[in-house]
């Protein structure tokens, strides 16, 4: 008798230690998989639902998302429309959980590939970067900047203003 209590104590025993190892590995495998998830991610989650973001700038926008990329997310507020490099934004809400990864050519349409599209409709846009603010037409996408003719040149009479992909925060198109 004394031998089967012994037994049954030590089974009870390994377990118990087998559920605690077995729920350490739940939560580090949870820690892993949020550790996983980008902010383009939850944002593409949001497309067809409202979200405001603050920029780098602390510029606030806020609008629907209508489309998403892992680089960019397009925000419409109104007629307006402003596409948001998404290392442009400082801070965004409200977010939920991720959207399912990103397909092949959704992660392959780069936000060089919006922009051209709007160079070539020849739309006038307004563009806001860490370098101010200009209204103009995009002329040229390059592989890291963008050339805009300004609506209104500079004083010297430049016709052809280029800025840094990286100083971008966003470009609307009214």
């Amino acid at each position: 008798m004394r031998w089967e209590t012994l037994f049954q104590d030590l089974q009870s025993q390994y377990d118990a230690a087998a559920r605690e190892e077995q729920d350490l590995q739940v939560v580090e495998l949870a820690e892993a998989e949020v550790g996983t998830v980008r902010l383009s991610d939850r944002i593409r989650a949001r497309t067809g639902s409202d979200l405001r973001v603050r920029l780098r700038s602390g510029d606030g926008l806020h609008g629907r998302v209508l489309d998403a990329a892992p680089q960019w997310f397009l925000l419409a507020e109104g007629d307006r429309r402003t596409v948001v490099p998404v290392d442009a934004v400082a801070m965004a809400w409200p977010l939920g959980r991720a959207a399912p990864e990103a397909g092949v050519a959704e992660s392959r349409l780069r936000i060089t590939h919006v922009l051209r599209g709007l160079a070539r409709s020849e739309a006038l846009v307004q563009v806001s970067s860490d370098a101010g603010r200009y209204t103009g037409w995009l002329e040229r996408v390059g592989a890291d900047h963008v050339d805009l003719r300004p609506q209104r040149p500079s004083v010297r009479g430049e016709e052809l203003v280029s800025l840094t992909l990286t100083s971008l925060l966003s470009v609307s198109h009214p």
